[in-house]
């Protein structure tokens, strides 16, 4: 499965470095020396050559990048990495965007609620976007007091939205 891990942004300084906007609550996993990226519409990938945070930005060469050119003929790029299906981060009360979306979206009473269709990362929290099969959307904060059970295998999350949450949708 190919997942988005982060985007190209502008080039640093002469010597072909980037700067990296990361998608991935793992970044030193996964922009180690050695990692390769699948760029869609390039034959090769991209490698890592060397990477470090400045002044909280996270800067990467890569091999063959070794000038200004080149690196702004990256800028905009996403950087996809293949990742096995089954695969789970570390933590086991971390999930990948992708296996939450699709889930069924169920009360803490068992009624459902709807289907996971985006996860939505903000700088406060996380959101998950459940469309109901009315067409509305609801967004859930995707916190543990709220979502009390997430059951990837069964396909399936339970939520305790805030009061008001969902009765006013409903009203």
């Amino acid at each position: 499965m190919r997942v988005v891990v982060g985007r190209i942004g502008r080039p640093h300084g002469v010597r072909g470095q980037v700067t990296v906007e990361p998608r991935t609550d793992e970044p030193d996993l996964r922009f180690a020396p050695g990692a390769a990226f699948v760029i869609p519409g390039r034959a090769r990938p991209l490698v890592v050559e060397h990477v470090h945070w400045h002044s909280g930005r996270l800067l990467l060469s890569f091999e063959g990048v070794h000038d200004r050119t080149a690196a702004e003929s990256l800028r905009n790029m996403l950087l996809e990495i293949d990742r096995a299906p089954d695969e789970m981060p570390d933590d086991p009360d971390e999930y990948y965007d992708d296996q939450l979306e699709g889930c069924r979206v169920e009360l803490v009473d068992g009624s459902q609620l709807g289907i996971v269709d985006e996860v939505i990362h903000l700088p406060s929290q996380d959101m998950l976007s459940v469309l109901r099969a009315d067409g509305t959307e609801v967004l859930i904060p995707f916190l543990a007091q709220f979502v009390p059970t997430v059951d990837i295998t069964a396909g399936r999350i339970v939520v305790d939205p805030p009061h008001g949450l969902i009765e006013d949708l409903d009203a």
